[in-house]
C-alpha cells in the first residue's frame, strides 16, 4: 500500500495484479513507432516492458480517494470467478483484491461511491461478487457512477458491435447489470460533480462513454484518465492508441486535450493501469508530452 494527499483528499494505490498481459508493443500499440520502445527501453523495463519476452506489463488498481469523508473508488478492476472466453488472461482469478482494499482501511461495507471510468472487462470486475450463484455488488452501499454511453453500448441488448469484438463477453451480464438492477447505479452523461474537490467528465474515444475524474482541491491539481493512457509511451506518442479504442481519432483529440491540461495546471496524472510509480506530472514538448517527474508512490 502507498498513499498521497493532495489537498484535502487522500490518494490510495490498492492493486489487484501487476505483470505481463500477453501483448507486444507492436500488437498492444500498433500506431506507436518502434523506435521509441527501443529508445525508452532503459526506463521502460521493468516496469512497463519484459525485457525476456517484449511483452507489455500492465497494473490493474484501484484508487482509493478519501474525500469530504467519503471513501471513492476509482475502477474496480477484473474480479475474482469471472468468466472470460475471449480474454483468458483475466478469466477465473484468484486474487486477494478486497483484502488489499481491507489493508487500506476500507471494507466493502465502507465505500460510498464506486466509479466506473468505462465498462471494459478490467475496469468494473470487483462491481461484483458471487454470492454462491449469484453476481451481487461487492460494495452493497456505494452509488456506482456508470457512464449512461457505455451503458447503452455495452448493453448487448443493443445490438453494437465494438472494436473490443468479444473481448468484453459476460462483463455487462456479471458486472453491470446486477449493481443497476438492485438499484445502485447512477447513470451520468457530460458532466457529474462528486463532491467539491472532484468532478467527473466525459471523455470519449477509448470508448463512447470514457471517463476522467478531475481533482481540484487547495493548490494541488489531479486527473485520474482510466484509459486515456495504457502506457507511458502514449505520453510521449500521445497520437498512438491503443488496439481496444473504438474511436481511435476521438481518442486522440480526447488525450492531446486532458494531457495539455494537465501539463498547463502542474496536475497528476493517474493512468489506470500504469505500474512503477503509478502516475506523473508532465510536461509540453513540441506537439508532443513529457514525463515531467513520476509521483511519489513507491513501485509496484
Amino acid at each position: 500500500m502507498d498513499e498521497i494527499t493532495l489537498g484535502e483528499v487522500t490518494v490510495t494505490r490498492v492493486e489487484e495484479y501487476f505483470g505481463p498481459v500477453g501483448m507486444t508493443p507492436d500488437t498492444f500499440f500498433p500506431e506507436a513507432p518502434k523506435d521509441v520502445w527501443e529508445s525508452g527501453r532503459s526506463w521502460l523495463v521493468p516496469d512497463f516492458l519484459d525485457a525476456a519476452t517484449n511483452v507489455c506489463v500492465s497494473a490493474i488498481q484501484t484508487w482509493l480517494l478519501r474525500s469530504e469523508g467519503r471513501n471513492i473508488l476509482i475502477d474496480t478492476g477484473v474480479g475474482n470467478h469471472k468468466e472470460r472466453p475471449y480474454a483468458p488472461v483475466w478469466g477465473h482469478l484468484e486474487t486477494d483484491f478486497l483484502g488489499n482494499l481491507a489493508r487500506a482501511g476500507v471494507r466493502p461495507e465502507d465505500v460510498d461511491v464506486v466509479v466506473n471510468t468505462h465498462l471494459h472487462v478490467d475496469h468494473v470486475g470487483w462491481n461484483t461478487y458471487l454470492d454462491g450463484r449469484e453476481w451481487v455488488p461487492t460494495f452493497p452501499n456505494a452509488t456506482y457512477l456508470v457512464p449512461r454511453a457505455d451503458f447503452d453500448f455495452w448493453n448487448p441488448a443493443n445490438g453494437h458491435q465494438p472494436r473490443l469484438g468479444r473481448g468484453n463477453q459476460n462483463v455487462f451480464e456479471d458486472s453491470v447489470a446486477p449493481v443497476h438492477e438492485a438499484g445502485r447505479t447512477l447513470l451520468w452523461e457530460g458532466s457529474h460533480r462528486i463532491d467539491g474537490n472532484l468532478r467527473l467528465d466525459a471523455a470519449p474515444g477509448h470508448t463512447p462513454g470514457s471517463s476522467v475524474i478531475t481533482l481540484g482541491s487547495g493548490t494541488d491539481r489531479a486527473v485520474f484518465v482510466g484509459d486515456l493512457l495504457h502506457s507511458p509511451v502514449q505520453i510521449m506518442e500521445p497520437d498512438a492508441n491503443s488496439c481496444f479504442c473504438e474511436d481511435p481519432e476521438g481518442a486522440r483529440t480526447t488525450r492531446h486535450r486532458i494531457l495539455g491540461w494537465a501539463a498547463d495546471h502542474g496536475a497528476l496524472v493517474f493512468p489506470a493501469h500504469l505500474g512503477g510509480h503509478g502516475a506523473a506530472e508532465v510536461r509540453r514538448e513540441g506537439g508532443k508530452f513529457a514525463i515531467e517527474e513520476w509521483a511519489p508512490f513507491a513501485k509496484l
